[in-house]
């Protein structure tokens, strides 16, 4: 069996109350999953972990309560703590055609041809929407990670498929569809 991979989930954020909620800066798409009652999530680069009693949504914000930060001193004092879980490198999201930054990683990006354009070195998180940074012969370029731009990915054969679209990857391709 494959070794675990570690797997940033959010950072301590500010205080609520007085109590020991935090507010929790959201790293992962599956914040219920994550620090679901009993989950022990580990403080990046310390032996410490923290144990969860209670996360809800509040006003927008996800808060948790932690067994071992009792009140907002303790909330206080762990602020800014990058929180990490290890997972099973194949374990997959709960959706359908979802995917982990760490599966998409390292595939190899196909023009519309079949030739290789590069591989994928980075899964970018904007507000809009995700895109893939595929490092070219060009440079590095982004492909908004969306179904009518990345019409197939298959983690089996390690590749994802590119439209044909003039200038997706290249600037002068762009310049000759004009």
């Amino acid at each position: 069996m494959a070794a675990s991979v570690e797997v940033v989930v959010g950072s301590i954020g500010r205080a609520h109350g007085i109590r020991g909620d935090v507010a929790i800066d959201v790293r992962t798409d599956e914040p219920e999953r994550r620090f679901a009652p009993g989950a022990v999530l580990r403080i990046e680069g310390t032996q410490g972990c923290l144990t969860v009693e209670a996360p809800r949504w509040h006003s927008g914000r996800f808060l948790v309560h932690f067994a071992e930060l009792s009140d907002r001193t303790a909330v206080e004092q762990a602020r800014g703590q990058v929180l990490v879980v290890d997972v099973d490198p194949d374990e997959l999201p709960e959706e359908e055609d979802e995917y982990y930054d760490r599966q998409l990683v390292g595939l190899m990006a196909l023009r519309a041809d079949g030739s290789e354009a590069g591989p994928v070195v980075e899964v970018v998180h904007l507000p809009a929407q995700d895109m893939l940074c595929i490092r070219t012969e060009a440079g590095e370029r982004l492909v908004p990670f969306v179904s009518e731009l990345v019409p197939r990915v298959d983690l089996a054969a390690g590749t994802v498929s590119l439209a044909d679209l003039p200038g997706l990857l290249d600037d002068d391709e762009a310049e000759v569809a004009e």
